[in-house]
């Protein structure tokens, strides 16, 4: 009887052991727009794991010969957005300068590297580039690197818009909109 007694809780904790574990592997993940904690490191923590974006949410710009910069209504107000109307972030780091987003940070934020026009809105000449450290040229706007959101998966998503304080869409002017 003693022996049943010790089997039946072994067996006990073994199911609530078990049952942790899966509820930890099958919980939901949280939005885009509070995946990262505010109190991580900004460009390590800055977007949701890269498995949470599905792979076709890549804008097709960061690998096309040329693109266009624009500027489109969105709920935050007139924002930069690519050819396709996906919208453009800065990054507040780069101190309109060069890029500091590389590795998983540019996972989650692809830079916008393409050869440019000035779209409908968009002020010529406030467009330029930045060389990445792998050589490539990112485009700028008002000296900004312009990255996009892997968790933009339409044109007009804004779900990158204040993660961790430091990721801000752009207006037609080259400012954030905080």
């Amino acid at each position: 009887m003693k022996r049943i007694i010790v089997l039946a809780a072994a067996l006990a904790l073994i199911a609530a052991a078990c049952g942790s574990a899966d509820a930890d592997t099958t919980t939901t993940p949280e939005p885009a727009t509070t995946a990262a904690p505010a109190t991580a490191a900004p460009v390590e923590t800055t977007a949701p794991p890269t498995t949470t974006a599905p792979a076709e949410t890549s804008p097709p710009e960061t690998s096309q010969a040329g693109a266009t910069v624009a500027v489109a209504s969105s709920p935050l107000g007139d924002i930069l957005v690519d050819s396709e109307g996906k919208t453009l972030y800065l990054f507040l780091p780069d101190e309109q300068g060069d890029s500091t987003c590389y590795d998983q940070c540019a996972d989650n934020w692809p830079p916008l590297t393409a050869a440019i026009t000035a779209g409908d809105g968009a002020d010529a000449t406030l467009l330029g580039t930045a060389t990445r450290t792998d050589g490539a040229e990112q485009v700028t706007y008002n000296g900004w690197p312009l990255y996009y959101f892997a968790a933009d998966a339409a044109p007009g998503d804004t779900n990158g818009q204040g993660i961790n304080d430091v990721w801000f869409v752009v207006t037609a002017a080259g400012e954030s909109i905080q």
